[in-house]
């Protein structure tokens, strides 16, 4: 090569290497702290799918996920000011907030159902809500609070037939005329592997407990100072939830069995595959105005059930508790497949 060619060559990779590397310099990512309400699995794929396959970098975040557990206590970083963002269970979480001036706001709703069930043993011939109020209730201290509540003053279910659940299947399993809560992505799967038999599944969004679950919520500080940064947020994590249930959920599904070495391919299917049977993520609302979706008159009507269900005060201020500005715009809904 002559001098001269050598010359060009040389400032050609010169400029080469400045190009790729004046980018990397000039690209500020947003950092974003994410706090979740349990220890990673499925039910928190899509976040763990925008972190992994770029997504939300591509919306210029560097966001870390900071998972839940039995003592941590997430949602009091978010309101301390440590982290951005936190992963709420259900709307009554949001109304508490308002109840107790908690300056926090949900600003989109993952879930469209949420996933708690009752569980029946096969012979036990259930086939709709009310063939479960013979039976034994398997009932947490929280569910008390709040479904059985609504299960009480929407059909006329009684305390008398309940026990403690403690998370574990085996008082169910011992007992064929007994009923067990769960979530629909899991405590069937472990019952199944416990026993050997395929419970019966009622879930109760498909009988009128229409909370929303799986929430964002943000402080009302951040929404009004950094609303581009919380839509940036909002929209990446809808895409990353697209992904995570409709195509190669991979580099999600590693990133949770490296933070839970507990899970396994095989639950983490099974709960996917439950989440799109059931319509847990995609349904309702979202098939039109994409994952995230709210509604005001969802909110009403859910509000309203547990006024009734004397679960909260009828003169609550509901409409603080939630914002639409960051949802509704049918981010990612190009992603689902024509038959999901």
């Amino acid at each position: 090569m002559s001098p001269s060619h050598l010359r060009r060559a040389l400032t050609a990779g010169l400029m080469a290497a400045f190009v790729s590397v004046v980018p990397a310099r000039a690209e500020t990512l947003d950092k974003v702290m994410f706090g979740t309400n349990w220890v990673a699995e499925a039910e928190h794929g899509g976040f763990f799918q925008a972190v992994a396959d770029g997504t939300y970098k591509k919306y210029g975040l560097d966001v870390t996920i900071v998972p839940g557990g039995p003592n941590e206590n997430n949602r009091m970083l978010l309101i301390a000011g440590k982290i951005d963002f936190f992963m709420a269970a259900n709307t009554l979480m949001s109304f508490d907030a308002v109840a107790n001036n908690v300056p926090v706001v949900t600003i989109a709703a993952v879930f469209q159902k949420d996933p708690q069930v009752m569980l029946t043993q096969p012979d036990a011939k259930v086939a709709k809500i009310e063939d479960l109020k013979p039976l034994t209730l398997f009932v947490s201290k929280e569910g008390m609070t709040s479904y059985f509540q609504w299960l009480k003053s929407e059909y006329g279910f009684s305390e008398k037939n309940v026990r403690p659940y403690n998370f574990n299947p085996q008082p169910f399993i011992a007992n064929p005329k007994s009923a067990m809560q769960g979530y629909v992505t899991s405590e069937p799967f472990a019952v199944e592997k416990a026993a050997g038999f395929k419970p019966n599944v009622l879930l109760l969004a498909d009988y009128g407990f229409n909370t929303y679950s799986t929430l964002i919520e943000t402080r009302r500080d951040v929404v009004e100072k950094k609303a581009d940064l919380v839509q940036r947020f909002v929209d990446a994590s809808m895409y990353g939830w697209y992904n995570y249930i409709y195509r190669d959920n991979s580099a999600g599904n590693a990133m949770i069995k490296k933070l839970n070495p507990e899970m396994t391919d095989e639950l983490l299917a099974y709960s996917v595959a439950k989440m799109k049977q059931y319509g847990i993520v995609d349904s309702g609302d979202s098939l039109k105005n994409g994952i995230g979706a709210m509604s005001d008159e969802r909110y009403t009507s859910f509000f309203n059930k547990m006024v009734k269900a004397g679960v909260v005060k009828p003169d609550l201020d509901f409409r603080k508790s939630y914002t639409l500005r960051f949802v509704n715009k049918g981010v990612g809904v190009e992603l689902r497949p024509s038959k999901p």
